[in-house]
């Protein structure tokens, strides 16, 4: 059974940081595509950042360039979000979702992915 778990969420200050984890399991991981993506309330499912297997090419929605990364650890089975100068606009339920890719693109559309894991909620709040 493939699980996809979310964590590391909770409240920061704007301008604060904050990291993601999301770890699999039940899937050969190094041959999946990984994105995250967020909600907010009263809102549609956005992506934010997307990796691909292999080599792990990244891309990132225009919100969130050069203030999130992402990166992944194919031993561990595990994705991170590195989510750094958070601003209130940020606070969203963050999700993680995975894709069987092994053609190294970093193409995460959200109506594509295969998995999903539940999500963790970050506010950005003073």
């Amino acid at each position: 059974e493939v699980q996809l778990q979310a964590s590391g969420g909770g409240l920061v200050q704007p301008g604060g940081f904050l990291r993601l984890s999301c770890a699999a399991s039940g899937l050969a991981f190094d041959a999946y595509t990984i994105g995250w993506f967020r909600q907010a309330p009263g809102k549609e499912r956005v992506g934010v950042a997307c990796i691909s297997s292999g080599d792990g090419d990244t891309k990132y929605s225009d919100s969130v360039k050069g203030r999130f990364t992402i990166s992944r650890n194919n031993a561990q089975n595990t994705v991170y979000l590195e989510m750094d100068s958070l601003k209130p606009e940020d606070t969203a339920q963050y999700y993680c979702a995975a894709v069987f890719d092994y053609s190294g693109r970093a193409y995460c559309p959200p109506s594509g992915m295969g998995y999903w894991g539940k999500g963790t909620l970050v506010t950005v709040s003073s």
